[in-house]
């Protein structure tokens, strides 16, 4: 960390950048990070290869946050967050390589460990977790703004202390963030309270797309172009949806099929996996080039609808 925290430093020009498709732990890391930057006096550009999911447009910086890319020209470094791999953040990937340093933080386990230096934590929670231990090294005023985005990231990675990654530090942090100001009420009603219509239509549309295997142990629940279309919903929207194959009784294994938009710019499907917790979807994942943690995982691939779930379908023979 401290050769992370001197090149921080030490440079004056950064470039932010987290997955696609980002989450709140995505989205919230970033802003954290971006924010305590700028506190420090560095210039720091925020990138999304994707739009901001609407749930979180109500943290503090987000309108910094954006989806064209910057001279590369004019940056020293790119900080990475939430990506277990460089090219999860986009096109904008071949463009980080030319700038002089890359700092990579992220806790999933299948991390490539990409970038010259790495703060890769399999153990923490998320990855706003990691951002806020480097910024209380860096002695950055964690002011509401940044308690907002750091609580948030652990709030939602954690499926709001369900999931097995909830440790010790998650309900420490928040209640540290609390403290900062953060209004645990005003996040939740954000993050889950309210919906559109069209993401409700879209929700019954996936719950009837819903396919169990032959012993019971894997479902599949399918979103489509045309889904998005019918309904005027977003890739967005289907946050949290696979949650609901998962907790079918005797599933193991959960896999949300998505199709993108555009196609092979981004591989023409994401798959979404989810565990019961007995087996690891992060081997799974990176089967099919992806990666991921032992509960949650994904991965993208170029192909047909068919040959895709016949793919997926094999893995309950293994359940």
């Amino acid at each position: 960390m401290d050769a992370i925290i001197d090149r921080l430093n030490r440079s004056e020009a950064l470039i932010l950048a987290t997955h696609i498709n980002p989450d709140g732990d995505a989205i919230g890391s970033m802003l954290a990070l971006g924010l305590g930057l700028q506190q420090r006096g560095k210039r720091v550009f925020m990138y999304n290869a994707s739009s901001i999911p609407a749930v979180y447009r109500f943290l503090p910086g987000v309108k910094q946050v954006r989806q064209t890319l910057p001279s590369f020209s004019d940056y020293d470094t790119a900080v990475i967050l939430d990506c277990g791999d460089l090219e999860r953040i986009g096109d904008a990937a071949a463009y980080a390589h030319a700038l002089p340093h890359i700092i990579n933080i992220d806790h999933h386990v299948t991390n490539t460990v990409f970038g010259q230096n790495q703060i890769v934590d399999a153990t923490a929670c998320s990855s706003a977790e990691i951002v806020y231990r480097l910024l209380k090294r860096m002695k950055v005023n964690i002011d509401k703004a940044i308690a907002t985005s750091i609580y948030t990231g652990i709030f939602t990675d954690t499926g709001s202390f369900r999931f097995a990654n909830t440790n010790s530090a998650a309900y420490a942090i928040c209640s540290e963030m609390v403290q900062c100001g953060v209004d645990p009420y005003t996040v939740a009603q954000h993050v889950y309270g309210t919906y559109s219509l069209g993401r409700i239509m879209l929700l019954n549309m996936a719950l009837d797309s819903i396919e169990i295997s032959a012993n019971g142990k894997l479902s599949i629940m399918t979103v489509t172009k045309d889904m998005f279309t019918e309904t005027d919903t977003n890739p967005e929207d289907v946050d949290g949806m696979i949650n609901y194959a998962k907790r079918i009784e005797d599933v193991k294994v959960a896999a949300l099929i998505m199709e993108n938009a555009n196609g092979t710019a981004h591989k023409r499907f994401h798959v979404s996996l989810r565990s019961d917790g007995s087996v690891d979807v992060a081997e799974i994942a990176a089967s099919f080039g992806g990666g991921g943690h032992f509960n949650a995982a994904g991965f993208g691939v170029e192909t047909s609808i068919e040959d895709l779930k016949k793919s997926i379908e094999a893995i309950a023979e293994k359940l």
